[in-house]
């Protein structure tokens, strides 16, 4: 039995449960054939189209179509379709802001860590180096000395305070390049 536009709107009006159920089975194939041109996934586009369905069913009591019903519903799914995609955009900007967020927390948590390793690991190097490698190392690198300066200090020749300079960079160097390889290869993933 076919329902003209105009009586299909005051059946619906009155929740008249045959005049959905002929609506639903009349428009629901092809507007599930509609919003799975736009949102290219058939389970989301079956989810909205019910999605109208419920809708106009809750709110059949204040609508009032000013044409024809199926181009009220083609409207109803082309908006309902347009918000879910709008929502999805936003989720997804927000999963993206969010795992940016934590790599980064990541990122600068694992700096701190890596920074305090390397930093333990130059103390022990340091403390492994013979007594006068370590007083010459400190002297020129944490006093800001001059070669000549910690000569005179120490009462021994520039020159021995180059060999011990080049011995303690040499030995620190030996102890932290497996570390700083490691570090290095994690910084650059």
């Amino acid at each position: 039995m076919e329902i003209d536009d105009q009586s299909l709107n005051t059946l619906l009006a009155k929740k008249d449960e045959a005049a959905f159920e002929q609506v639903f089975k009349t428009y629901f194939k092809s507007l599930h054939a509609y919003a799975c041109t736009i949102l290219k996934d058939e389970d989301e586009a079956e989810e909205m189209v019910q999605q109208v369905f419920f809708k106009l069913w809750e709110r059949a009591e204040n609508l009032s179509f000013n044409g024809p019903i199926a181009a009220y519903l083609y409207r109803a799914i082309h908006n309902e379709c347009l918000n879910y995609l709008k929502h999805q955009k936003v989720r997804s900007n927000h999963q993206l802001y969010v795992a940016h967020s934590m790599k980064n927390q990541a990122d600068h948590a694992q700096g701190k860590m890596m920074g305090k390793e390397l930093e333990a690991r130059y103390k022990k190097a340091l403390e492994e180096l013979p007594e006068q490698c370590r007083l010459i190392f400190q002297l020129s690198r944490f006093a800001d000395m001059k070669y000549r300066e910690i000569a005179d200090e120490l009462d021994i020749s520039v020159k021995t305070v180059e060999n011990q300079m080049g011995k303690a960079l040499k030995l620190l160097r030996q102890k932290l390049v497996e570390f700083l390889s490691v570090l290095f290869l994690l910084l650059n993933i």
